[in-house]
């Protein structure tokens, strides 16, 4: 999977809120000051191209919608992340969090629950 611009990555985030729009609905959803209708429009045909969206088309309008979820898209980006930034390696991002940022010890604390929920689901289907 291809790696969205930040302004393509913008449209996306409209795009996975609202499911389904025209430019103006998307447009919305801009802060000011807005883009310039241009500009979205060319943006979402740019995401078509890469595979991201695709359209219903009504006469000479067209509803966008997204072709990959934000689930599928945060994997993808997060293991070419850590491809890219930690050798491959999950740990190597781990460490990195606990020790290089100023991470609060309760949200140390959660990652660590969560982890271990996630381990604990992993172990029982490796059993079952």
């Amino acid at each position: 999977m291809k790696n969205l611009t930040q302004a393509e990555e913008q449209v996306m985030q409209v795009l996975w809120k609202i499911k389904k729009g025209f430019v103006n609905d998307i447009l919305e959803h801009f802060p000011e000051p807005k883009p310039a209708y241009t500009t979205i429009s060319t943006i979402i045909r740019i995401l078509e191209k890469k595979g991201f969206t695709s359209h219903k088309s009504y006469g000479k309008s067209h509803e966008y919608y997204p072709l990959v979820s934000r689930t599928e898209y945060s994997s993808g980006f997060l293991r070419r992340f850590v491809r890219n930034y930690f050798n491959d390696s999950f740990p190597a991002l781990g460490s990195f969090l606990a020790k290089e940022n100023d991470v609060d010890v309760n949200d140390l604390e959660e990652i660590k629950k969560v982890i271990e929920e996630e381990i604990r689901k992993q172990k029982n289907q490796n059993n079952d």
